[in-house]
């Protein structure tokens, strides 16, 4: 596929994306940090595939506003040219990536968009102001776009569900599609911070989602109670030699911890591998 168009400007953008939409475009959105895995694709490919004869749009934007003082945005890992043909192999027509943060968050800017409950626990606990960052950014990336879907990957899980929050409550005019998460063959779920890992570290991060799988394989087998199930997980991660920040087993729409993996319920994982901290989930059966 032919290199997309890239945009620089989000006024240009919306300008854009407005005279696509009046005109009868369907408008597909994948919104993205950069540094693009096969995880990301797969959204785009879906996002091609929704738009039909219309518009597959991609945004990448590294949005200092989820990130603590302490994180990586620094050091958070980017490339523009080998993400943009990326996006041309994926059918992408146009990726919107801003020259700076001040393009979407200029002098003056006061306006955050918080998802209260949903943002509760889990990451946001453990990563203050985290998905208040998230939420404003896809709001305005929303906005700016007005796609009539936007693609999002189920890695990101408490992510998905406080987007859905947000576009539910604020009544936002898109379907929210969750995609399930892209695995390496040895099953460790895609993320472009697996690019910090050294040799040694990706091998213990295969803790996180075998510890999952084997989550898994005991609810297949009649395990049904969640703390034998977390400490089983938990007790796989650290043997790895990896820092647990939490396990739980949720319910999938309000992500409260349940005390039975029931059809549905959702098993989470976070923990640092070295200095880099990894997510991973796993639907058990």
């Amino acid at each position: 596929m032919a290199r997309p168009e890239l945009i620089r400007d989000p006024r240009a953008w919306q300008a854009r994306c407005r005279a696509a939409r009046e005109r009868g475009a369907p408008i597909a959105l994948v919104p993205t940090m950069g540094y693009l895995h096969e995880g990301h694709l797969s959204l785009m490919r879906e996002a091609r595939a929704r738009a039909g004869g219309g518009l597959s749009l991609a945004t990448i934007f590294v949005n200092p506003a989820q990130f603590g003082p302490s994180e990586d945005l620094s050091r958070y890992p980017r490339d523009l040219e080998g993400d943009l043909a990326k996006c041309g192999a994926a059918g992408v027509d146009w990726v919107l990536a801003p020259e700076s943060p001040e393009q979407l968050y200029p002098p003056g800017f006061e306006t955050w968009v918080e998802v209260t409950r949903t943002s509760r626990g889990l990451c946001g606990e453990k990563r203050p102001g985290h998905f208040r960052g998230v939420a404003t950014v896809v709001t305005k990336l929303l906005n700016l776009t007005r796609p009539h879907a936007a693609i999002f990957g189920e890695k990101d899980f408490q992510q998905l569900q406080v987007i859905r929050a947000l576009v539910r409550d604020l009544d936002l005019d898109v379907e929210v599609v969750g995609m399930p998460i892209v695995r390496e063959q040895d099953g460790l779920a895609m993320s472009s911070r697996n690019a910090y890992l050294s040799a040694e570290e990706r091998r213990r991060a295969l803790a996180l989602s075998r510890a999952l799988f084997e989550a898994r394989d005991r609810v297949r087998a009649g395990e049904r109670a969640a703390p034998p199930l977390v400490a089983g997980a938990r007790g796989r991660i650290e043997a790895a030699g990896a820092r647990v920040d939490y396990v739980e087993v949720v319910n999938p729409e309000t992500l409260e911890p349940v005390g039975r993996a029931d059809a549905g319920s959702v098993m989470l994982v976070a923990a640092f591998v070295g200095r880099t901290r990894l997510i991973d989930n796993l639907r058990l059966p």
